[in-house]
């Protein structure tokens, strides 16, 4: 059994855009830039954009954190956004959800330009990703997939399992892996909560991605030997035993399925890391094809 360390691949690629950023400045270029917009004072979603703005700057990668408060209008939102569409500094633009309840999402999403949506989220993003066209793939998928690749893991005509079906992992993930391209051409089976017996998917794969966001919830019986296992989701349960009094765990239960799988992700440090690694590479992305 093989750890696949989220935590290595995602350093690797950090120092890899950093040496490119450096070479920019060297050169007297413009360097990419990423802002990231946060409404309200949710504790979870602060802690998210400091530490994309600290990946940011290790990299040498320009970045803004802008703060609206919670009761701010959509409009004051929308032209925030705009803004940025607008500004040469700045390719990638991140609106942290959630958002609250009187602003619509939907209409978030939307306004962003296509050429700055580094989380993948447009529908215009999500259009080239099922048919094929090169694009940004949301954060986590194209995650997975990287880890997949740097591993080495065939993914050709392999039986890939993914539970869940949320528009940010679940459906995504399927349609990249569906591709007729490296780190993919497999064969995929979206399963869910719909199911009478999970297990009678999840015993069929070759590789399974979990994320249906239920603490341990796959187990040893539900696998078969020599699977590979992605584990997205990320579960806070108690444990009086840590000074917490809780510890964080994924979507699969590990200490059981480990024993059986060719590779796994840990929880911590698999897929979220690669989460915000591949941000990061979105935004360089984005610069290169639109921002130099």
């Amino acid at each position: 059994m093989i750890i696949l360390d989220g935590k290595k691949i995602a350093t690797d690629i950090k120092n890899e855009l950093k040496n490119e950023i450096t070479q920019l400045v060297k050169n007297g270029k413009n360097i990419p830039g990423l802002v990231a917009i946060l409404v309200g004072e949710n504790p979870a979603s602060e802690i998210y954009v400091r530490s994309k703005a600290k990946d940011c700057i290790e990299i040498g990668m320009r970045s803004q954190v802008e703060k609206l408060n919670a009761e701010c209008s959509e409009k004051e939102l929308l032209d925030l956004v705009e803004k940025y569409n607008n500004d040469k500094d700045y390719h990638g633009i991140l609106v942290q959800l959630p958002l609250p309840k009187h602003i619509s999402e939907e209409k978030i999403i939307e306004a962003i330009s296509p050429k700055k949506d580094v989380d993948g989220f447009h529908p215009m993003s999500v259009g080239n990703l099922v048919i094929g066209k090169e694009t940004f793939a949301s954060c986590t998928p194209a995650g997975i997939q990287e880890l997949l690749i740097r591993y080495g893991i065939e993914t050709k005509g392999k039986h890939v399992v993914v539970l869940g079906r949320s528009n940010i992992v679940g459906k995504p993930i399927a349609n990249i892996m569906l591709q007729k391209k490296e780190g993919a051409n497999s064969i995929v089976t979206i399963c869910h909560s719909a199911a009478k017996d999970l297990a009678q998917f999840t015993k069929q794969a070759d590789i399974l991605i979990a994320a249906i966001g239920k603490a341990q919830f796959v187990k040893a019986d539900m696998v078969k030997e020599g699977v590979v296992i992605i584990d997205v989701g990320i579960n806070r349960i108690e444990d009086k035993s840590l000074p917490k009094g809780y510890k964080i765990v994924g979507d699969v239960d590990f200490d059981t399925v480990a024993s059986k799988a060719s590779y796994i992700t840990p929880v911590p440090g698999g897929v979220g890391l690669m989460t915000r690694a591949m941000l990061l590479k979105n935004t360089f992305k984005a610069y290169k094809l639109y921002g130099e």
